[in-house]
């Protein structure tokens, strides 16, 4: 039994159950026994491979649309170009690679991470020294900001929900025998859940994420009052319906009360709260990763990589573009949204 198990076990025999979202934030951030807390996940040797690590390709076409909406907006200065949960911080090294002959972004740009975990900013701090760390989105500065949040959101904790006639029974974690089981509250009308009973039926499950509202807003904020542009690039669909919550280990899908703080934890991003709580800035149209990526010229760009390379390591490269952007692989799965000002264009690769 790991040791965090233990724990939760002991807090919930005193306590009650409790929701997923709190379990998901003391298997992922606990201090001494969370996820992110105490490993490397990223890569083969990790339990999974984001974009970033999968191909330099993804990050240097994300870096140019970044600067040429920087471009569109008129190039101000300074403006905080800025990443979400920034893993190793390869995408943003890739980024500041690619915008490197972009006349004037490099001398404009602060780079600034939000990021919790102790042990991954000091990957990211090898990586990218010139790094500025805040523990949440409030940390950024009031100015112009360029953000892309990849593989972020899937991250927070989400609340699961069945709806009962016109309440919903809330999914917990509570103990039986010794083991972390699930179970259901008692029926109860949610306010943040009404829009979702015009779309619902009795048994579905809704998924919730509590800190989504918060984080949005405050994105948006700042693009709405001082311009930018933000880039959001998850797995999931316009609106949350069915259980997504997975845990992840070895890149094979594990029970996700079997060894927490072992497994990463996600969950589909539900785009339309996204939208919801974009305020007065603008989002676009939401977009499959390899429609996206095709857009910018990634088909290009692995072409001019690819006539460098020769055997295993061409066949490697071949194999990243498929899995980036085939709609049986990431193309169709992850999706992309914008948040930019309301008198502004989207990035390019994104329709408003």
């Amino acid at each position: 039994m790991s040791a965090l198990k233990d724990l939760l076990l002991t807090r919930i025999t005193r306590t009650g159950p409790i929701s997923i979202a709190s379990f998901m934030a003391d298997a992922l951030m606990h201090p001494a026994h969370g996820y992110y807390a105490t490993r490397d996940p990223f890569g083969a040797a990790g339990d999974f491979t984001t974009a970033p690590e999968i191909s330099q390709m993804f990050g240097e076409v994300i870096g140019l649309a970044l600067a040429q909406s920087w471009l569109d907006q008129g190039a101000p200065a300074p403006v905080t170009l800025a990443e979400l949960g920034p893993g190793r911080g390869t995408l943003m090294a890739d980024i500041l690679r690619a915008t490197a002959a972009v006349p004037g972004f490099h001398a404009a740009v602060a780079i600034h991470f939000v990021e919790t975990s102790p042990h991954l900013r000091r990957m990211q701090a090898e990586i990218v020294p010139q790094a500025i760390w805040h523990d949440t989105i409030d940390g950024l500065p009031d100015a112009p900001l360029l953000l892309v949040a990849n593989e972020f959101f899937d991250a927070l904790p989400i609340r699961q929900f069945i709806r009962a006639g016109d309440g919903w029974r809330e999914k917990v974690v509570g103990a039986k025998d010794g083991q972390l089981c699930f179970g259901l509250s008692d029926a109860a009308p949610l306010e943040q859940l009404a829009h979702r009973l015009a779309d619902s039926k009795d048994g579905d499950l809704v998924e919730y994420c509590p800190a989504l509202p918060g984080i949005v807003s405050a994105i948006a904020g700042r693009i709405a009052s001082h311009g930018g542009a933000a880039l959001i690039i998850d797995y999931g669909d316009w609106q949350s319906l069915g259980d997504t919550f997975q845990a992840l280990s070895a890149h094979e899908t594990i029970d996700p009360l079997t060894d927490p703080g072992c497994a990463d934890l996600t969950a589909h991003v539900d785009f339309a709260a996204i939208a919801a709580h974009a305020g007065s800035a603008a989002h676009s149209r939401l977009t499959p990763q390899g429609v996206f990526l095709e857009r910018l010229g990634i088909t290009a760009r692995a072409q001019k990589l690819a006539a460098r390379l020769t055997g295993t390591a061409l066949d490697a490269h071949v194999a990243a573009h498929r899995r980036l952007t085939h709609p049986a692989e990431m193309g169709d799965l992850f999706k992309v949204m914008s948040l930019y000002p309301a008198t502004a264009t989207p990035p390019p690769g994104l329709d408003p």
